[in-house]
């Protein structure tokens, strides 16, 4: 069949640059959700989202992996509040995930927000270096020996300004640019509001929200060039 992926590059620096790749379809009710993962390693992103439809309760969508269907996932969620921004001409209220609670998303200037139940994000080992250099000098190992894992240092702590990157082994991903699901994590863990610069470039913006165990995620989203598939 014939798909219409929409392209956009989640979490995006200032200048517009770097960010994650994510394909959005619209209109995916009563597909298969193998299909899900299949588009996915056909596009070579760590996920696409099918919208299955858009009623007064929010957006219904469906998260995938190159391998399985997701409970919850950062900028998947992110990028497609603004794709259905861009294509209804309004910013949809919630998302609803199948397999996870709903998520309420919002935009506060250039940057796109969702507040997300953190129990609904995969797991993560989180391993702490002493320096951004550190971080910047591992090398991306094969895929069975980083199952998940995210390595991060302080770049500078008083400020909360973090260095990550994220290796996802597990998901048949050797290297993530921006995972929104650690970084959702990570907000639990460090307590605090932090900005992350992961991968070659991107950044991130999370924080802990008022209620226990939810976390706020947000980034810069930039439209690419729309592809047509075949499966």
């Amino acid at each position: 069949m014939t798909m219409n992926v929409l392209v956009v590059r989640v979490f995006a620096d200032e200048g517009g640059r770097y960010g994650n790749e994510l394909g959005v379809v619209l209109d995916t009710q009563g597909l298969d959700g193998e299909l899900g993962p299949k588009l996915t390693a056909r596009l070579g992103f760590s996920e696409t989202v099918f919208v299955d439809r858009i009623d007064d309760e929010g957006a219904h969508v469906r998260i995938f992996n190159p391998t399985a269907e997701m409970k919850l996932a950062g900028h998947p969620l992110v990028g497609t509040s603004r794709v259905l921004a861009e294509a209804a001409g309004t910013q949809p209220a919630v998302l609803r995930p199948r397999l996870a609670e709903p998520v309420d998303t919002w935009r506060e200037g250039d940057v796109t927000w969702i507040r997300a139940n953190s129990a609904y994000a995969p797991d993560f080992d989180f391993v702490q270096h002493t320096s951004p250099a550190c971080v910047d000098e591992l090398p991306v190992p094969p895929l069975e020996e980083q199952a998940h894992h995210q390595h991060w240092s302080w770049i500078d702590e008083p400020a909360g300004i973090v260095r990550a990157r994220t290796f996802a082994g597990r998901i048949g991903i050797p290297e993530d640019e921006a995972t929104g699901a650690a970084a959702i994590l990570q907000a639990q863990r460090l307590g605090r509001e932090v900005t992350i610069h992961q991968g070659r470039g991107s950044l991130l913006h999370v924080r802990p929200a008022k209620a226990p165990g939810w976390s706020e995620v947000g980034g810069r989203v930039v439209t690419e060039p729309s592809r047509v598939i075949e499966l």
